[in-house]
């Protein structure tokens, strides 16, 4: 399934799947929202399949947000391939379960 972005009331739902081949696609969107939004807040639940430079990119976008003093929260508590991936890489502390 093809990558897909979707703003549901301020949530950015990424449905699909995240893989090296479209990461440029999710950077440039992401780097784009923070330039005009102080809080941005994505959604992992519905990726289907998420590889390590995927993953990689969104804990770049994270510190990136971070750096420039945006907010950049990330909800995945209901995909069991983003828990085990973000357990497995020991950041499970960056889902946040209180949203989405």
């Amino acid at each position: 399934m093809a990558l897909q972005i979707t703003n549901n009331a301020g949530i950015f739902e990424i449905n699909g799947s995240l893989n090296s081949q479209n990461t440029n696609s999710l950077k440039n969107y992401f780097e784009a929202l923070m330039n005009e939004s102080g809080f941005i807040m994505i959604s992992l639940n519905n990726t289907i399949d998420i590889d390590k430079t995927a993953f990689q990119t969104i804990i770049n976008l994270y510190k990136k947000a971070l750096s420039k003093n945006k907010a950049f929260y990330i909800v995945g508590h209901q995909n069991q391939k983003v828990v085990e991936l973000f357990k497995n890489e020991k950041l499970s502390f960056l889902l946040n379960s209180n949203a989405a």
